[in-house]
């Protein structure tokens, strides 16, 4: 077969034009994260984590056209954002996301950003997540600073496409937990929330957390019901939480949890604890379960207001019931904020665990011989701002811890 020296020449032209856009598209697919050491007011912190997010995508095939992309805009679900310490929401980090949607689609023409909806979850191309986390500022005489991490994960196959990150001052802002997190009687922070938060640091070219993934679908329904809730819409809550629970990924610490906020604010007792039962049921199941007592300053008697301690007779009923099926032996963890001294503290978390331990063996006896106590102090604070209110309620929790028996 002869072939023309022409032709001979397009194919070869072809061949190295078609290499080179392999190249390109080999160099395109993971771009380098973006992270900004350096300590910065909020805002402006903000601005460089979502302008490296933004211009990782530039370097991506299917953004290359700056004329399509207008015309043809990517969809972004935007999962709200989290303290990855806590699992909280928090005014701060509905700040963070605000913030961070107002620069992508003011700044960046290829972003459409979605409500996180189920509906938008086939129309959208790209998931946004983004996390803030309390970081030690290096200075005893000042704020621990905030780090913000932001990711974007290709919705179709898992892969974060773009990750950035920076440091911010941690000056002005609100931690107050949202009316969900701050009427929670426990710790919500499971492996789902574990999972959104390895998501935001993972690198481009990466797989995102596929427990997290998995359950994309139930999280747009539990983020619908958080916010009934938090807008005090109980009955409607309630039905779109047991809508969430009934999808096969379902049953989640969120869900029951908010299952046994809405019928206590409803004041469906018994449904309430049978909820509160089953968020202990999960809670042992997972191995470990914070709990919120909390105790008047300085001492071991429970916070006098009842109507933050009203329910903690039943709770302590549904953790002694619940332990006692499960036949497990459990630690008892007292922790306390950071105000006062190390010594005092040590010792007041250890009365106050044995309390618990003591008000746990009142209901089930058989619990007394397997759970022990521990006084942790402020060795584990989770959230460390020694405010002793809402923000650090977490710090001033009781764990029960499942340990071996014998």
């Amino acid at each position: 077969m002869k072939v023309s020296i022409s032709n001979s020449l397009r194919i070869a032209a072809w061949s190295g034009a078609a290499a080179s856009l392999m190249a390109v598209m080999a160099g395109c697919a993971a771009p380098q994260a973006t992270n900004l050491n350096e300590e910065l007011p909020f805002d402006q912190a903000v601005a460089h984590a979502t302008d490296g997010l933004a211009g990782q995508t530039q370097k991506l095939p299917a953004f290359l056209a700056k004329v399509e992309s207008r015309l043809n805009k990517r969809g972004v679900v935007l999962d709200p954002m989290l303290d990855a310490a806590t699992g909280q929401q928090t005014a701060a980090t509905v700040l963070l996301e605000t913030r961070v949607t107002e620069r992508l689609t003011t700044r960046f023409d290829q972003f459409e950003v979605l409500p996180f909806q189920s509906a938008n979850l086939a129309r959208a191309q790209y998931l946004l997540t983004g996390t803030m986390t309390r970081i030690d500022s290096g200075a005893s005489n000042r704020k621990r600073a905030l780090q913000i991490n932001l990711a974007l994960t290709e919705l179709k196959s898992g892969n974060v496409v773009a990750q950035a990150s920076a440091v911010a001052k941690d000056e002005g802002l609100d931690h107050t937990p949202l009316a969900y997190y701050r009427d929670s009687p426990v710790l919500v922070k499971d492996k789902v929330i574990e999972g959104y938060a390895r998501t935001s640091v993972t690198p481009p070219g990466q797989r995102g957390d596929a427990f997290y993934l998995e359950r994309i679908a139930s999280a747009t329904l539990i983020n619908e019901a958080t916010t009934l809730y938090n807008q005090e819409r109980y009955v409607e809550a309630l039905g779109q939480y047991r809508s969430a629970l009934a999808t096969p990924t379902g049953e989640q610490l969120r869900v029951l949890n908010g299952i046994y906020l809405t019928t206590f604010k409803l004041g469906r007792m018994g449904e309430a604890e049978q909820a509160f039962g089953r968020v202990v049921a999960l809670g042992i199941a997972y191995n470990e379960l914070g709990v919120k007592f909390l105790f008047n300053p300085g001492t071991t008697d429970f916070w006098s207001d009842s109507k933050v301690s009203g329910p903690y007779a039943m709770w302590l009923r549904q953790i002694a019931k619940e332990g006692t099926a499960a036949k497990v032996c459990m630690s008892v963890v007292g922790h306390t904020s950071k105000t006062g001294s190390e010594q005092s503290n040590d010792a007041l978390s250890l009365q106050r665990a044995n309390v618990i331990r003591q008000r746990l063996s009142g209901e089930a006896a058989a619990l007394g011989a397997r759970t022990k106590t521990v006084g942790m102090g402020f060795r584990q604070n989770i959230v460390g701002s020694s405010t002793d209110n809402a923000v650090d309620a977490l710090d001033r929790r009781v764990e029960f811890k499942i340990i071996p028996c014998g």
